[in-house]
């Protein structure tokens, strides 16, 4: 799309070779013959650029500057002044001109300013672009739900995002807290500075106060430079501890420290650096339950507890279950080249009513590994992990004849599972004979693969 300029002089040969040269070079050019004429051009349409003089009858060119500011802030603008008027031009690019360019026009000069400008605007483009996608992706798209349960940990995300509260994410494992972490600070004052997160769960104990605060050259043994720690790293931003009950109890002293005075120590530092951070921290443990063990400082617990968000399990929003079923088959249609439609109402009984101990990172596998082996265009039961449709609790037929048959084919798959189909080893988990176990299979009807 070609870059729009508008022209704006009382002298015509001026605008007129200008518009020819600008014209020339691929721009599309407009002219105006004052300030206020432009204005009401600006009315109808928008102009990437505004070249104007600066001394102009009826609105000279620095009050057309303050007003186009404020009627089209996007707009950039390049003033041209004599060599006597230069002050007023740098005054002017105080008040939001983007370049000003001296009488007589040098044209290869100005059109080279003129090119930086839209690179430079093209690089804002990109860069706006990139912040909408990031918030985006970030806000609630990835977090998956519309059970009563999920809008009400919604609703008070948009209560917690704006403040630079703690808040504490508790959750199984598997449930999402990280996306929460990161929606938080999406629509926050901070989601145009950095997002860092650090899983504690996986720091040796000997590292923690390094790659918490950083150190300086020469604080130990194998420091041969500065390392900045995560509190730095997310400065003006928000940092995320996962998994925070990991952290050893003479650790959480000095994160304690952190919070409360907001400064880093460095190891081997003898000064102290702001520690301008929105802390986020997570858990799957029952934290008051570790304070009282004594293995969970309280006056930390506290600190961080300002406010909880508690992330529902699967189990108490299975509603939910089908909405992240199909959005785990686009996503692997995309990522597999696949064209799985969806899922058959039998295969989603079981997803709905299998007892899903890794919550949402189990399921996503489960439909990850359906939808690359689903040779139709719906997830079958034939397609799900035989665990699945032994362990999901299908509605059993009330003849307890019938109901019993049904129970003892979906616990023998389970343990053929288990048992990676090896029949001698499930014979001997199910205490009964191996021959026992083939005439059962046959009599179940159980498709069990090889020997």
């Amino acid at each position: 799309m070609s870059t729009s300029i508008l022209i704006v002089d009382d002298e015509q040969e001026i605008r007129d070779s200008l518009s020819e040269v600008l014209t020339d070079e691929g721009f599309l050019t407009y002219t105006a013959e004052n300030g206020l004429v432009a204005l009401e051009m600006m009315e109808e349409q928008h102009f990437d650029i505004v070249i104007s003089d600066i001394k102009m009858p009826e609105l000279d060119g620095v009050a057309l500057l303050q007003r186009i500011k404020e009627q089209a802030p996007d707009t950039f603008v390049i003033l041209i002044t004599s060599c006597g008027s230069t002050e007023t031009a740098i005054d002017a690019m105080r008040h939001g001109a983007i370049d000003y360019v001296l009488k007589p026009l040098d044209f290869d000069e100005l059109i080279l300013r003129i090119n930086n400008i839209v690179l430079h605007k093209d690089l804002l483009r990109e860069v706006r672009f990139l912040r909408e996608e990031v918030s985006a992706q970030y806000n609630y798209e990835h977090i998956i739900g519309e059970s009563v349960a999920m809008k009400k940990m919604y609703r008070l995300i948009d209560k917690v995002a704006p403040s630079t509260s703690t808040v504490l994410v508790a959750g199984r494992s598997g449930t999402g807290k990280e996306l929460v972490a990161r929606a938080i600070h999406a629509r926050s004052e901070r989601s145009h500075r950095p997002f860092v997160a650090i899983n504690c769960g996986a720091i040796p104990e000997t590292l923690f106060e390094s790659e918490l605060f950083g150190y300086k050259k020469g604080a130990f043994t194998g420091a041969s430079k500065d390392k900045d720690g995560v509190f730095k790293a997310a400065a003006g931003g928000t940092l995320f501890l996962d998994e925070v009950g990991e952290i050893p109890l003479q650790v959480q002293v000095k994160l304690l420290r952190v919070i409360e005075t907001r400064e880093v120590k460095p190891l081997g530092s003898n000064t102290v650096v702001p520690a301008n951070v929105r802390l986020i921290a997570a858990t799957n443990r029952d934290l008051a339950k570790e304070v009282e063990n004594g293995t969970f400082r309280e006056d930390l617990y506290y600190r961080l507890n300002i406010i909880e968000i508690y992330l529902p399990a699967l189990s108490e929003r299975k509603d939910d279950i089908p909405l992240l079923v199909n959005h785990f088959i686009n996503k692997y249609n995309n990522e597999l080249k696949r064209r799985v439609m969806g899922v058959d109402n039998e295969a989603m009984k079981y997803l709905v009513n299998y007892n899903w101990k890794g919550e949402v990172r189990e399921l996503e596998n489960f439909v990850e590994r359906a939808v690359l082996l689903s040779d139709g265009d719906l997830i079958s039961p034939e397609d799900l992990p035989k665990r699945a449709l032994s362990n999901s609790g299908p509605e059993y037929p009330e003849n307890l004849k019938e109901a019993s048959r049904s129970f003892e084919k979906s616990h023998i798959l389970n343990i053929l599972d288990q048992c990676e189909n090896d029949k001698a080893a499930a014979a001997e988990v199910l205490g009964i004979g191996l021959s026992s176990l083939y005439r059962k299979i046959d009599d179940l009807g159980i498709e069990s693969d090889g020997e």
